[in-house]
């Protein structure tokens, strides 16, 4: 019998699940003519604000483009640093250095994978302008220490949909929130992002300067019986981050059963956390991660499952071999030569750690419960983890 390998059959590690809903909402943008931005994303912004318990939501092209914005939203001084977790994607410290920022990285907490307080402080100087966290897997930062410290905050939220802090959704949290909808995501949209801002006057700012730091377009001009209204006020030169109504009708087909693949991906999740769980005595060198504290009313998103295992890189060969495809999501960005030279000096104990036994084993609505019962029959298997 040939295995998955053989088959060419690899589960996936991330993946996404879109249909008939997010097909017609595509098609009424065709029929209507609407391939730029139109009355899909102002549908879509309307809607994602009522979730997130936000006034306003603006959606942008990406979410890496978000978090670029997010930085410049701030008005920080040229040089002035941005502290921000290693383990996260690349996106973060590219959008601080774009803004004429420095990135420095910080250790992450090693059961949680999110920055802290505590991790924080010791990259904390007089050039310390602000603090970018990342919600890693959907699980929130211990965020009220972290804004006692004084900073300003930016929000990662790409992988927190649906998550919340003390009840409150994360993103709203801090100064700037910022949401991915990439291909991958728990709502994808195949590229988009989102920006979020609990002071209005960042928000007014980000409409601007979403399309090139217009004031209003010609079409808006016009509409307000303005003569001449081809001619536009440019409030600051930005680039353009608009997105289409194309990627804002998926969206809305994901909206439509976001609830339901946010239960199937918990399904999922509370399956390995009970078969990889020590007290089941199979797999006593995984370390699964760490549940939301629902008890003060945090909320997870289950974006992905991360392990903590020996004998790391061979157990995702192992994996491979048997047709599941597994991954590090992310490679610490302060081993990455490009940052290397924005760093302090200090050790970072734990991203080190994780970069050599953390794993990101597959979680998305795409998978079957056959596929999951496969992933677990075969981790559990595995000799390098008993």
């Amino acid at each position: 019998m040939k295995s998955r390998k053989e088959e060419k059959i690899l589960i996936n590690v991330f993946g996404s699940k879109v249909g008939q809903e997010e097909i017609n909402h595509v098609t009424e943008s065709i029929h209507n003519q609407w391939m730029g931005m139109g009355p899909n994303v102002k549908a879509f912004e309307s809607l994602m604000a009522k979730r997130l318990g936000a006034d306003r939501f603006l959606l942008v092209d990406s979410g890496s483009n978000g978090l670029y914005l997010a930085v410049k939203l701030l008005d920080l001084e040229p040089g002035s640093e941005v502290i921000l977790p290693s383990l996260t994607w690349v996106s973060c410290a590219q959008a601080i250095l774009l803004a004429g920022c420095v990135p420095i990285c910080a250790d992450v907490d090693i059961d949680t994978q999110n920055i802290t307080a505590d991790t924080i402080m010791p990259y904390i100087t007089d050039k310390t302008a602000a603090i970018m966290v990342v919600h890693y897997g959907g699980l929130s930062v211990d965020m009220d220490p972290i804004k006692e410290l004084g900073y300003p905050i930016i929000e990662d939220a790409c992988h927190a949909i649906d998550s919340k802090y003390k009840g409150t959704a994360c993103g709203l949290i801090g100064d700037v929130g910022v949401y991915s909808f990439d291909a991958v995501k728990n709502l994808a949209v195949g590229e988009g992002g989102g920006v979020l801002s609990r002071h209005p006057e960042y928000m007014e700012r980000a409409t601007l300067l979403r399309y090139c730091g217009i004031g209003k377009s010609g079409f808006e001009a016009s509409t307000h019986g303005k003569e001449r209204w081809w001619e536009y006020n440019i409030v600051e030169p930005f680039i353009k981050m608009c997105p289409s109504d194309i990627a804002a009708g998926i969206g809305l087909g994901q909206l439509e059963k976001l609830d339901e693949l946010q239960n199937y991906r918990k399904k999922i999740w509370d399956i390995y956390q009970s078969e990889f769980s020590r007290d089941s005595g199979v797999c006593a060198n995984i370390k699964t991660p760490v549940n939301a504290n629902e008890t003060r009313g945090d909320g997870h998103s289950y974006f992905t499952y991360f392990i903590r295992i020996p004998s790391r890189d061979a157990v995702a060969k192992y994996l491979y071999e048997k047709g599941i495809y597994t991954t590090l999501r992310y490679h610490p960005l302060h081993r990455n030569k490009l940052y290397m030279p924005y760093q302090h000096g200090e050790p970072l104990p734990n991203c080190d750690e994780l970069n050599e036994t953390g794993l990101n084993i597959p979680l998305h609505p795409g998978l079957t419960m056959g596929d999951v019962d496969f992933i677990v029959e075969t981790i559990k298997g595995c000799e390098l983890l008993k």
